[in-house]
């Protein structure tokens, strides 16, 4: 009961935080909201965290970072610049990715990764064969639409450097 308690004051001063500086109606949206996010999140069962143990890890995750950053950049341009252009073209599609990463934290990391990129979004994980399905914006013919991202596979490679 006082992990709930403590919970819903943690969401109830995250939400106050958002919506500085503080207001009545903001109180009491507050209070409901986070009242019914603790009722329904209190409960879920979290395992274990896996915690990046090694500096070597420590170091991959920082390089991870920027890579992410610098490929959001360069995602974020390539979408503006197609709605700047409409001549350029969108060819939506969503394919099938094979990963090799195994553990949760790792799918759940490069699908988070993949959805944070303009133009991509992950739209599902079959965690037993290691599958992550993918809807690009643009995909050039059927035989890119096979092909891994390279963006995947650039996040693939560092986050089994970090988590496996």
């Amino acid at each position: 009961m006082i992990a709930k308690i403590s919970l819903f004051f943690l969401y109830l001063a995250v939400w106050m935080l958002f919506s500085w500086p503080p207001s009545e109606r903001d109180l009491v949206t507050g209070i409901f909201v986070s009242a019914l996010v603790t009722f329904m999140t209190a409960d879920m069962p979290v395992g274990k965290p896996r915690l990046v143990k090694s500096p070597a890890s420590f170091l991959w995750l920082i390089y991870y970072v920027i890579v992410f950053v610098w490929e959001c950049v360069k995602a974020n341009l390539d979408v503006a610049y197609r709605v700047i252009h409409p001549m350029l073209p969108i060819r939506p599609a969503t394919i099938k990715v094979k990963t090799a990463l195994r553990s949760d934290i790792g799918l759940t990391l490069l699908a988070n990764s993949v959805t944070l990129m303009p133009g991509t979004t992950s739209v599902d994980v079959d965690r037993d064969n290691g599958i992550l399905y993918v809807h690009r914006l643009y995909v050039r013919n059927e035989a890119d639409a096979r092909k891994k991202p390279p963006v995947v596979a650039k996040f693939e490679d560092i986050i089994k450097r970090i988590f496996e």
